[in-house]
């Protein structure tokens, strides 16, 4: 009888997946990125701005895949930028030989499809690796050990790559072989692509705001499965769950590697897209992007994926504001008078500030585990 009901609700959940409204929507969005690829540059010329926007959706993929493992596994990884940086350098590296492979030239829509899903799946696969040997055996831990271990991992991949030297003396051994691929990626200086001429930007419109909307999907999906409640219950209770099947060390170890995954698609896509600087520099995935991370999980709510989206705006578009507020012509004579006036600094009390605020105020983030749109549920008669 079980079996037979199981059956009939996977046959009702597929005819919900392919029903004419989701369809429809499927189509809209793929028409509306498809659209935003050819025409965005014509309805914003302003480069800088079209740069803030596909920014912004990459910064909602970053938040989106650390929910995942802060928000709805309740674990605390304060070594995102680790994740994201492995993927921008790994996304970075295959696009620039592949663009090479290709005949170099101009980045074109229809090279895209072959570039940027290998970049992606590659910046996946190995993003999700390391996050597997981190989380392995860092995932037993709990609280502060397990945020002391994620920091820890986050800046010896950045010290790595910054300090990193050839050694002539011993090319042909396997440390010096892998010296010379690390310092291959350019150290302090940054990667800049092979000949130092720029990495390849394929990701347009299509690519940046598509993904957004396809992963945001999954994180949705995954919250409202069996393993998103299985997750939650963890947090809530550990030896509970536990007592009723679920294994702890399994579903938060999986889970950090869907969130070191989605990260590595993040920095992934940031690093080759339309309107970038064409540069991978160490220095981008330091403390602070961790830190900035964190806050778009905590402001719009640990566990919400729609919170976390609304963070990740929220906090793309305050550093660029904060950004233009310091250049301006105010600040600017009013740092002659006050020397330490330096808003980008200050951006991180600001930040820490206002988390303190809200953790007295409303401790759960702005929706808490709310959805903007949450699921209408059949009346009980």
């Amino acid at each position: 009888m079980s079996a037979n009901r199981s059956e009939s609700e996977r046959h009702e959940a597929a005819k919900r997946s392919l029903s004419p409204k989701r369809v429809a929507a499927a189509a809209g969005v793929f028409v509306v990125v498809l659209f935003l690829d050819f025409f965005l540059n014509v309805i914003l010329p302003d480069s800088s701005i079209r740069q803030l926007l596909m920014l912004a959706a990459c910064n909602v993929l970053a938040a989106l895949s650390l929910n995942v493992i802060n928000g709805m596994a309740g674990q605390f990884s304060i070594g995102h930028a680790g994740f994201l940086g492995i993927g921008a350098y790994t996304s970075a590296v295959i696009a620039s030989h592949m663009h090479h492979f290709f005949g170099g030239g101009e980045p074109s829509f229809a090279r895209s499809f072959a570039i940027v899903p290998a970049c992606l799946c590659a910046s996946a696969i190995v993003a999700g690796f390391f996050g597997f040997l981190v989380g392995l055996p860092s995932l037993r831990l709990r609280g502060d050990y397990l945020a002391i271990v994620t920091l820890g991992f986050a800046e010896i991949f950045r010290l790595i790559i910054a300090t990193a030297q050839a050694d002539s003396g011993n090319g042909q051994s396997v440390m010096g072989r892998i010296s010379a691929a690390i310092s291959s990626l350019g150290g302090q200086n940054g990667y800049q692509g092979i000949g130092n001429d720029g990495i390849p930007l394929y990701a347009g419109p299509f690519w940046v705001f598509g993904l957004a909307a396809l992963l945001g999907l999954v994180a949705w999906r995954i919250k409202f499965s069996g393993w998103g409640r299985a997750l939650r219950g963890l947090r809530e209770d550990e030896i509970a769950a536990a007592a009723v099947g679920v294994d702890p060390t399994r579903y938060k170890v999986t889970s950090f590697v869907i969130a070191a995954a989605g990260g590595g698609i993040a920095g992934g896509l940031s690093a080759i897209m339309r309107d970038g600087l064409g540069i991978v520099n160490p220095d981008n995935y330091n403390f602070q992007t961790s830190f900035d991370a964190i806050t778009m999980v905590i402001l719009g709510g640990s566990g919400s994926v729609t919170g976390s989206a609304m963070g990740g705006v929220f906090v793309t578009f305050t550093v660029k504001a904060i950004e233009l507020l310091q250049g301006s012509s105010v600040v600017q004579d009013l740092r002659v008078s006050v020397e330490w006036l330096d808003l980008n600094a200050l951006r991180m009390i600001v930040y820490a500030m206002v988390i303190i605020a809200l953790m007295i105020v409303r401790p759960e983030g702005l929706l808490g585990e709310r959805e903007l749109f949450g699921k209408r549920r059949a009346v009980q008669r």
